[in-house]
This record gives structure tokens, sequence and C-alpha cells, in this order.
């Protein structure tokens, strides 16, 4: 399955590096229904890339096709204060300013109560680049940044019984990776494996994972969801083992959440859900800086990371039908940014601190255009900052590093159903 998976993952590599850094690196929503509501789609299925996140939805949007493409332009800096190296100044991380998203999904109904479907589809990123080096102070050179892209392919298999659904998807993902201008933390003081830091181009890894979901329409007007998605245990990237935690490793991290959906009135749909992202249990990702100083290197097992913690998101939407050929969709998500104050150092790389969302979307089916429908979703990821509090090491020469970030987002895509 991951032979056809890897080819899959490198088309969107044609256009541009996918990417996405919203909710932490996961993206905000998949599917353009729910990018037009904030990712809301847990209990309110409406596409067949629905198993994404709730592979019971495969059995509630009947016989379609999906095609989507994303344009993401995120703005994300860093500043350097106070610090004793001469490392101070504003710092651009723009050096890609924008990403192409491709996605798409099919479902198809069985007999007795099953469907069936196949969804491809960006999960994640992080990309930054800095023509200026911030670690130039520190001896590195050239551009420094690091661009990670996830791509998901994800079958599910769905059981409707009466007003309950039940689904499950194994999900295969591909990842790669680069970093560039890490050239101060690649010797044998700071790493254990030097010459497996930086400047190596793009590694891959491939991994897999399970995902279970569940919906009930509890009452007419009333429905619910819940959904989990394991870790995803991930090849190492072995030409990294110098970098990442425990050698290498980088895997994907378990997520679980609820939905509900309700009809307000006949043409209003309103819907929300929780989902709980679970960074704190991926080394490479959660365990702090901090062991670089007392004689833990970068790569070794157990070793310094980015720091990050655990976090839920908070996604609220609503659905407006004006007629049988327009729906107006809008959102708004939250969450606390994952980033600690006193790790935005080495974040630098990855200053992953969006906090909010905020969508529109609508639907247009062509009268006279049978099963046809165009979508259109934006959404604006608010502009926040952290700034940073006992960041920088004193061996780094003390001082602070404030991280900035905010995107733009916007999405089109046609569906058939047949």
């Amino acid at each position: 399955m991951l032979r056809p998976l890897r080819a899959l993952a490198l088309l969107p590599a044609l256009t541009a590096p996918m990417v996405s850094a919203t909710n932490g690196y996961f993206t905000h929503g998949v599917g353009l229904r729910a990018q037009g509501m904030a990712g809301v789609s847990i209990a309110l299925p409406q596409d067949a890339l629905a198993a994404a996140t709730n592979p019971a939805g495969t059995a509630l949007v009947g016989d379609r096709f999906d095609v989507e493409a994303t344009w993401f332009r995120p703005d994300r800096g860093a500043r350097i204060s106070g610090n004793g190296f001469g490392a101070d100044g504003s710092y651009d991380g723009n050096d890609d300013a924008w990403f192409l998203l491709p996605a798409l999904g099919y479902t198809k109904r069985l007999d007795h109560g099953l469907s069936w479907g196949v969804a491809l589809y960006g999960n994640g990123g992080m990309n930054t680049g800095y023509e200026s080096n911030p670690f130039a102070a520190y001896g590195g050179t050239g551009t420094a940044g690091v661009d990670l892209a996830q791509v998901f392919l994800t079958p599910s298999l769905a059981w409707r019984h009466g007003s309950h659904s039940f689904g499950v998807a194994v999900t295969g993902a591909y990842q790669r990776f680069e970093a560039r201008g890490l050239g101060p933390f690649d010797n044998p003081v700071f790493s254990s494996r030097p010459g497996a830091v930086t400047e190596l181009g793009h590694d891959e890894s491939t991994g897999w994972g399970v995902k279970l979901g569940w919906h009930g329409q509890v009452t007419p007007t009333l429905a619910l969801g819940a959904t989990w998605s394991s870790k995803v245990a991930m090849d190492k990237f072995d030409d990294y083992a110098g970098l990442f935690a425990d050698g290498g490793s980088f895997d994907i991290p378990e997520t679980y959440g609820a939905g509900l959906s309700w009809q307000a009135a006949p043409a209003l749909t309103l819907a929300a859900d929780w989902q709980h992202i679970r960074y704190g249990d991926i080394p490479a990702v959660a365990n702090s800086l901090a062991p670089l100083l007392s004689g833990v290197p970068l790569g070794a097992d157990g070793g310094p990371g980015f720091g990050w913690e655990d976090r839920d998101v908070w996604k609220l939407g609503a659905r407006y039908r004006v007629n049988e050929t327009l729906t107006l969709r809008a959102g708004y998500s939250t969450m606390d940014q994952p980033i600690p104050a006193n790790e935005t150092f080495i974040n630098i790389l990855a200053p992953g601190v969006i906090e909010e969302h905020a969508s529109i979307g609508a639907s247009w089916r062509p009268r006279g255009e049978e099963g046809g429908e165009w979508t259109l979703a934006y959404t604006r990821a608010l502009k926040n900052t952290v700034r940073g509090s006992g960041s920088i090491p004193p061996a780094f020469g003390g001082g602070e590093v404030d991280l900035t970030m905010h995107q733009d987002i916007l999405a089109v895509g046609y569906s058939w159903r047949f």
C-alpha cells in the first residue's frame, strides 16, 4: 500500500511543497465544507473527505467524488532581543511565500447499510525559510529553516444501522523533512550524530495508523459524533538522526474528539467540535531543548526537542441553505498555541503559534447541472505573537525570542454526486 501512497504524495511537489501550520502543525480542517466552518465536521459530515476526521461519516454522504485545492499563505517571523552574541534583529521566515494543497475523496454505498470510501489529503506540516539566518551569530550560514510535509491516504468502511453509524479507517501516512542552516548544532558537542543534522535535502518516512468513529442522530434535530485517530508509527528520518530525538524518530500524534450538530431551523444548522492533539507523546516535538546544555545531545534517546505541549481545539460553525442552489457557511475556532514562552529559541524553526481561525464559505449548484457543485472557503488565521521568557540559554548569549504568525487560506473545489 505504501508504494502507491509515496507516488501520490509526490504529486503535490510538482507545484509547491505541501505544508500547513494552523493548529500547531495540523491543518485546521479537511474538506472544503469543513474549512468553511473553521474545521467543524465530527458530527456534520458534508463530503467524501469526511473520513479524514470521522470515518463514520463515510456512511452518511452518499455516492460522491470531491476534488479540491487549497492555496495557503503563511506569514511567519521571529525577533531576537537582548542577545550577548549579537543575534538581535527581526527575521522574516517567508522564503517560500505560498503553498498548494490538493485533496480528493470518493465514497460509495454498498448493500446492508455499508459504505466505503477513500480520501487523500494533506494532514499538516511546517515550513520556514530565513534568508537572513537567525543562527548566523553562532556560525550558521546560508538560508535557515525546515520543511515538514505530511500526506494521508485513508480508505474507510462504515456501517449505518438505524440512526447510528460506525466507521473504521486505515491511514497510510507519508512525510518528508528537510533542515537547512543549522550548522552551529552539527558537531559532537550538540549532536549525537554529527553530519546528520542539516543540509541533507529531503528525507522521507512512511507509516500507518487507524481511525475509529461514531455518529448518532439522537433526535430529529440533534446529532452527536465521536472520533479517535491512533498515533501513526512512522519510519525514522535516518538522514536527520542527529537532529530528532531517538535517532530521527518523528511519529504523528494521536488525536481524539467529539462533536454535535443541531438543526436549529429548516435552513440553519449549528455545529461544534472539540479536538485533543497529543503533541506531548512525540519526543522530537515534546521534549524540551534544555537537556542540550546538560550533556544530552540532539538525536540521543530522549534527546532535546521543541517543547510542544498537548492542546485542545474548540470549533463552532454554522451552515445556512439559502435555496436549492446556494449554501453559506461560517465558523470560528480557538486553541492555546503549543509553544511555551521558554522554548521560543528552537521554535524559530517551527513558529506554530496560531490560536484563532475565522472562516467563511459557500457552495453553489448550477441549475440544470445534475450532481455537480462548486465550493469555496476562505480562512483567516489571526495574527498571534508569543513573547519569549528565559528563552535563549546563557550559553547562546541569553536574551529573548518572540515568534509571530498569521495566515490566509483560500480553497476551491468541485463535487460530483452520483
